[in-house]
């Protein structure tokens, strides 16, 4: 079956000089798709910019006026990595578009898997901010939607960004119908993310956090994806899977510090892609987070698209193995080896 795919055109209207989220990133791997075999298994899905109270779904109200007012008032910046331009709202309102589009697909049936590939991206933003490069919650919202408009029930959402998608745990925090697993460098930007933070009353244990030491390469990666986290993935059995597809724990990526592959990333999603024909029909939707070197990014992209739509596929990886990559497997196994199931 095709794989669903969507992109926001109007990405390209988010953009300021010298900053390292830039529509490059998407033209890239546009680019490279172009050319690539897989090209011609994606399904390219139709969608519309949705309202702007849509919004409110994730966020607050207060937040989304504050935001939709500063790029009207010609402001440049919601915090000193955060940007807009005038046409930045679009661009968000398009992201979010794609994605519930994509989504949408899936879940009556006409796709199996989905993927978008969008900017800017939003697994920073909380309730009531935006920060780290993210003005609204991409995922969150399309949670919201598929909850409220699609009927669908447990929701897992799994992030292997480099950063800690600290917006995307808040506004799931306490839901127990949501759980949110998180991959990710520490200590590191935004400063969230151990491995106590599990989620509060009802959904305690809903909420679960492997901070890794920069170095970790794939080993690592595949390691908790097998051993910790599928068996409560499993458990949780969800009945639709959305990644939050970060690539910049790629070795190349200039601002993470992991070591991970082209190639690792491929096995990343192939892991993802047995989790959701296990429990959901093979119902797996993912959205395009960090990744900040755009050859990295653009060949793990066409690598999770082979494995979407080819769980068997091999992954070609021209990029190449990490150089001196720290093997921090005996290191990992000492601090979380125990940590199969959460208490």
């Amino acid at each position: 079956m095709p794989v669903a795919f969507a992109f926001n055109e109007s990405h390209s209207d988010h953009r300021t000089s010298r900053h390292v989220e830039r529509p490059e990133r998407l033209a890239t791997i546009l680019k490279l798709l172009d050319v690539s075999p897989v090209r011609r298994h994606l399904e390219t899905i139709s969608f519309e910019r949705p309202d702007i109270e849509l919004l409110f779904a994730a966020h607050d109200a207060h937040h989304v006026r504050y935001v939709v007012d500063a790029i009207r008032a010609g402001y440049d910046r919601l915090d000193p990595d955060t940007y807009v331009t005038s046409g930045s709202l679009n661009a968000a309102l398009d992201a979010i578009g794609a994605l519930i589009g994509v989504t949408e697909s899936v879940i009556d049936g006409r796709m199996q898997t989905g993927f978008a590939a969008i900017r800017p991206p939003g697994h920073h933003a909380t309730r009531d901010r935006s920060m780290g490069f993210c003005l609204f919650s991409n995922i969150a919202v399309a949670v919201r939607w598929a909850q409220r408009m699609a009927g669908v029930g447990r929701v897992l959402i799994v992030d292997f960004d480099v950063h800690h998608g600290n917006g995307t745990q808040e506004i799931f925090y306490d839901e127990p119908g949501v759980m949110y697993m998180s991959i990710h460098q520490a200590p590191f930007y935004p400063g969230t993310g151990a491995a106590h933070e599990r989620g509060t009353s009802d959904a305690l244990n809903s909420t679960v956090n492997i901070p890794l030491s920069a170095g970790a390469g794939d080993q690592v990666y595949l390691h908790v994806m097998r051993e910790i986290l599928r068996p409560q993935a499993l458990r949780f059995d969800p009945e639709l899977i959305f990644v939050s597809a970060g690539y910049d724990a790629h070795w190349q990526d200039p601002l993470g510090g992991m070591r991970v592959t082209t190639t690792g990333f491929g096995e990343i999603v192939r892991e993802l892609s047995d989790w959701a024909a296990t429990c959901c029909e093979g119902r797996l939707v993912a959205a395009l987070e960090g990744g900040y070197h755009l050859d990295a990014l653009a060949y793990s992209v066409v690598a999770t698209l082979d494995i979407l739509n080819d769980p068997a596929a091999k992954v070609e990886d021209p990029i190449g193995e990490a150089p001196g990559e720290v093997q921090a497997l005996q290191h990992f196994i000492r601090d979380f080896g125990g940590m199969r199931d959460a208490d």
